[in-house]
């Protein structure tokens, strides 16, 4: 195989300030600093890539959470999640751009425009979805050319005025800080699709996310780039020893979701959980799970469908085997950045690192390498 051909994937963990999942309610202080440093250390030691910090209206700050986790790491990399419209993109641009000089270059953006309304409402926010797209599209421009501009500039659009923006503050890496963006709608899809460097997806079965990668490449082509996004899609794994083993914990964990009417919100807050999910993303999830329970080789939507799919909520169950095999579907059709996280989320993570980690870069070096002498005779 040559080197145009080799295939390679971004493994993504999350973390949060304290010990809690849709199993497991709340423990310890909203922002337990010795909780961080061992999520944190859980995930480099298992050899993930980068980690997000998700963001809500009633959690700790992300680049706060992000600038601690990277002042108690080496390696691993913080993708921070975004909300455009509540920090001016210059001062946004800046903040990111500090944490990148702090953590030596491992800082992502992970934009999000927000997909329910009651939610953006408690951060001050009143804007229709739809205006939220277009003011995200505008909010990208001024914060990607911020990072790059290579002399001062004005903007001066329907969401944002600026002059004489000149930042002497600029990334560590080159070009620019990679951007990452969530969304399941058509919005979402034209926005991210001009935008992204990496576009994101919750975990549905293959056929409909081939559609949505098709979708967002599409796109792509429309906004004038010559090359897609890569692609994100984020499931949570319940890994055992056997097949057997493996669905006793996965209904196990089902009946502790449903003995908790939902959980707890995991690492979003449980002010995600207000009634029907009104985002394209929750409500495909949702679907999914209406149409059956088990799809493609492993892929299980009963957790997403008793927790309201409030964000990424899809297992994947099976052995470690099973589960890597599952992981290399979704490389087969065009991802290229798996994001998971377990119910039990830092026992998870360790065994992610030594259980299913190597087993699908293993496989993917496999492929990568040339043949061997002779092999073709």
């Amino acid at each position: 195989m040559t080197e145009e051909n080799t295939v390679s994937v971004e493994f993504i963990g999350m973390i949060g300030t304290q010990h809690v999942s849709e199993i497991h309610p709340p423990t310890g202080p909203a922002v337990d600093p010795a909780f961080v440093r061992h999520f944190v250390a859980a995930h480099e030691e298992a050899g993930f890539d980068r980690v997000l910090v998700g963001h809500s209206s009633s959690t700790a700050d992300g680049l706060q959470v992000a600038a601690y986790g990277a002042a108690h790491s080496d390696r691993l990399g913080f993708l921070v999640a975004h909300r455009p419209g509540f920090m001016a993109p210059t001062l946004a641009a800046r903040a990111y751009a500090t944490l990148d000089h702090f953590s030596s270059g491992r800082v992502a953006m992970h934009v999000i425009s927000g997909g329910n309304d009651a939610e953006q409402r408690r951060d001050g926010d009143h804007l229709d979805k739809e205006a939220r797209y277009a003011r995200t599209d505008e909010y990208l421009e001024v914060v990607k050319r911020t990072w790059t501009a290579e002399a001062p500039f004005d903007h001066d659009g329907t969401y944002y005025r600026v002059q004489d923006v000149d930042a002497a503050v600029r990334p560590v890496q080159n070009p620019r800080i990679p951007v990452y963006f969530g969304g399941s709608s058509a919005a979402a899809y034209r926005v991210g699709g001009r935008h992204a460097d990496v576009f994101a997806l919750w975990g549905e079965p293959l056929a409909e996310t081939a559609e949505q990668i098709a979708a967002v490449r599409e796109a792509a082509v429309a906004a004038g780039r010559a090359a897609p996004p890569g692609i994100s899609v984020s499931f949570r794994p319940i890994l055992g020893a056997t097949e057997e083993k493996a669905w006793e914990r996965a209904h196990r964990v089902l009946d502790r979701i449903v003995a908790a009417k939902g959980g707890a919100g995991s690492f979003t807050g449980k002010k995600m959980h207000s009634g029907p999910p009104p985002n394209v993303g929750s409500q495909r999830l949702l679907a999914a799970a209406e149409r059956g329970e088990l799809h493609d080789r492993a892929l299980w939507t009963p957790t997403a469908a008793a927790s309201g799919a409030a964000g990424n909520s899809t297992a994947l169950v099976g052995t470690p085997e099973t589960v890597a095999a599952a992981l290399l579907d979704y490389v087969d059709i065009g991802v290229t950045t798996l994001l998971i996280r377990g119910y039990d989320p830092l026992d998870d993570a360790a065994d992610y690192g030594r259980e299913l980690l190597p087993l699908v870069r293993g496989e993917l070096a496999r492929r990568s390498a040339p043949e061997p002498a002779g092999a073709r005779a």
